[in-house]
């Protein structure tokens, strides 16, 4: 668990506590009220977040004891217990909300990256990640696509070069890669992206230069598949743009190497989990 994400912890827990939760401290005090909660699935759901969870009721009491019944990426079907945290009531309640809002979010953008990646799973291509993240939080919703069966894409603008449409109107495409490999000292991937209206020759210059990754943004499937047969495996493929759960099939079967999707952590629903104390 790292520090940075500790301090999300931290700042998610004053923006719900503030001064204090006045509800349970009026309601209970200071008296010794020991108690157990027990976290449950309201729907099937693959599991994201449990070590966040705990880290969130720990930071609230150090006391509480936390029992998962989980591992992150398992499968969870209704009904299920996933975890259970025993010891003072006021502190159960305090860290309740803040936990179950990271264990909601991550394990929905898990379960639906499980459901892309099970469309998928007859073809050789690999679900990925964007950098369109909640800002502050693209480790965790990394992880949780991880969980789900997907693989990440760069983590940040530091651990691949990706030279999309607005770099490359400034700059040939071989000039780019030009520039990428010679400052390129961590040896990372360096991926271009390829214009529809001039797929082509821009193919040929961007592999005669050197490019590890052809990004293929907007391309319809049709269109993906001369691409596929026109590079013939010299270089990886990744498509983009327009991909869906009615979609995604018609992507993976034109041969590409990766499909990406911003949707897996831009927009995948919070699943349905509760808290009930005992």
């Amino acid at each position: 668990m790292t520090d940075r994400i500790q301090a999300l912890i931290d700042i998610a827990l004053q923006e719900d506590i503030g001064t204090g939760d006045i509800t349970t401290d009026a309601l209970f005090g200071e008296q010794t009220v020991e108690r157990q909660a027990v976290i449950t699935a309201k729907q099937d759901l693959i599991i994201a977040g449990l070590e966040i969870a705990r880290r969130v009721f720990q930071t609230v009491d150090h006391h509480l004891h936390w029992e998962r019944y989980f591992e992150d990426g398992q499968s969870v079907k209704k009904g299920q217990k996933v975890a259970q945290i025993s010891g003072r009531l006021q502190s159960l309640l305090k860290g309740e909300r803040t936990a179950l809002n990271f264990l909601q979010h991550l394990s929905g953008i898990a379960t639906v990256t499980h459901q892309f990646v099970q469309k998928v799973e007859k073809y050789p291509v690999q679900i990925l990640d964007t950098r369109k993240t909640t800002p502050a939080m693209r480790a965790m919703e990394k992880h949780a696509v991880r969980a789900g069966g997907g693989k990440n894409h760069r983590i940040g603008l530091f651990d691949r070069y990706l030279m999309k449409e607005n770099h490359l109107a400034h700059v040939s495409i071989a000039e780019a890669i030009a520039k990428a490999k010679a400052h390129n000292q961590n040896k990372v991937p360096i991926e271009i992206e390829i214009r529809p209206n001039q797929w082509e020759k821009e193919i040929e210059e961007a592999i005669q230069a050197g490019a590890d990754i052809l990004l293929m943004d907007n391309f319809p499937p049709k269109e993906l598949s001369k691409v596929v047969k026109k590079v013939a495996g010299r270089v990886k493929l990744e498509a983009s743009g327009g991909v869906n759960f009615e979609t995604v099939t018609d992507f993976a079967k034109t041969g590409v190497d990766y499909i990406s999707i911003g949707a897996l952590t831009h927009s995948a629903p919070a699943v349905d989990l509760s808290l009930e104390i005992i």
